[in-house]
């Protein structure tokens, strides 16, 4: 199993050579809300993660660290 851990949008939309303005205007998902996924604020909905890896040409596990965590079952 695993947890989300840090938001790693920041470096992404470096690679993408996007800035978060010309993020939110091609999602049209607020720049107020992309700066609190990079700011780590809150954590993207499956579908707005989806939305954005699409645009950024990545894989949604690429847009967060992923943290193992061991079942406890």
């Amino acid at each position: 199993m695993f947890t989300v851990g840090k938001c790693l949008l920041r470096d992404r939309l470096l690679d993408a050579d996007l800035t978060q303005t010309e993020l939110a205007e091609i999602t049209y998902i607020p720049k107020s809300q992309i700066s609190e996924y990079v700011n780590d604020k809150h954590v993207m909905s499956l579908e707005t993660a989806k939305a954005i890896s699409y645009v950024l040409r990545c894989n949604i596990e690429d847009l967060y660290e992923w943290k193992s965590v061991t079942d406890r079952s």
